[in-house]
């Protein structure tokens, strides 16, 4: 998310078109965020997530969600890092992790999380600097952190993108199984 506003189709009166006024360099904030069935977890950074942000993410998740976690994660460097593996280790079982495979965001709910805040809760939002942009979309993703069928759906679509990737490897088996059987 970045001062420079996303932008979404908007309205003006007739015969007026629309100006999204903001300025030409601007400052970049993060956000991580987890997703259990009917709730997601998410926290907001100045710059680029790291490796300690990661550690500092799960040690959070691990404070508001009881039990052990079991964490599926994209490929990015700084999940794979080996200053997160040695939490995740040192956690002595409290923490699994699994990873998605390469180039497949349509698997992961969390992006479904990204999509719905930048069109949705946020488009065409210019504001004047950093610490604005967070209250933004901290108070953005709370409202929608209060609506627990959009946790639901988020799943659900990532659900969908598995089957259907499943159905179609399961189709190019069965034709490749028929193929060399003729």
């Amino acid at each position: 998310m970045s001062e420079r506003p996303h932008r979404a189709h908007t309205w003006a009166p007739r015969g007026e078109t629309p100006v999204l006024q903001y300025h030409f360099h601007w400052k970049t904030l993060s956000a991580i965020a987890g997703v259990t069935i009917w709730r997601f977890y998410f926290q907001l950074y100045a710059g680029t997530i790291r490796k300690e942000e990661v550690v500092s993410f799960l040690k959070h998740l691990c404070r508001h969600v009881r039990g052990r976690l079991l964490i599926v994660w994209d490929n990015l460097n700084q999940h794979r890092s080996r200053y997160v593996k040695e939490y995740v280790a040192a956690q002595r079982g409290a923490i699994e992790l699994e990873y998605l495979p390469a180039c497949a965001p349509e698997l992961n709910p969390v992006e479904y999380i990204w999509g719905y805040w930048k069109k949705h809760e946020l488009p065409n939002l210019c504001a004047k600097d950093l610490v604005a942009l967070g209250a933004s979309g901290r108070a953005a993703l709370r409202r929608m952190r209060r609506r627990p069928a959009l946790a639901a759906s988020f799943w659900q679509q990532a659900l969908l993108s598995l089957y259907s990737a499943m159905l179609n490897n399961y189709a190019t088996r069965d034709l490749a199984s028929r193929d060399s059987r003729s």
